[in-house]
């Protein structure tokens, strides 16, 4: 009976880890199933900053639809700097429409001209300089508020 015991003890004893092998294959797993979820990934974190800088644009487009209610139908005149008078008190005293300038997903400000040279519409252009980050005027990566207007 002590034989049987002992050899039990020591089966159990050789058997207390994993071996190199073992260890590999789990990696190698992990490896395969890692390349086929981040890229899968990637594309959703740009679709969502895509999205997210769409949003900014229209918040943007409902202050200053607030702001020329205010001002007898007139947007800000001129380029980015034009936005400042949303950072200002109202001459009735009301709140600032923003705390600062709006930005985009990638934490870059959100570009503006009015009257706007890219649109025939009456309306102010409003631009991202998208993922890349250069201002292309509303084109390439760049994301606009004109494109998905009807004109």
């Amino acid at each position: 009976m002590r034989t049987y015991e002992r050899r039990n003890l020591v089966a159990q004893h050789d058997r207390g880890g994993f071996t190199l092998l073992e260890i590999l294959i789990v990696l190698a797993i992990i490896g395969v199933i890692a390349a086929m979820a981040v890229p899968r990934l990637l594309g959703q974190q740009r679709s969502a900053n895509v999205k997210i800088s769409k949003q900014a644009i229209h918040s943007l487009e409902q202050n200053l639809d607030i702001y020329a209610t205010g001002n007898n139908g007139e947007y800000p005149q001129g380029g980015q700097e034009a936005l400042a008078v949303l950072l200002e008190m109202g001459a009735d005293g009301s709140e600032p429409l923003y705390d600062k300038v709006p930005a985009d997903a990638w934490n870059e400000a959100l570009f503006y001209e009015y009257p706007s040279t890219k649109t025939t519409s009456n309306r102010p252009a409003i631009w991202s300089a998208g993922q890349n980050r250069q201002n292309e005027n509303g084109s390439g990566d760049d994301i606009n508020n004109w494109d998905d207007q009807t004109q």
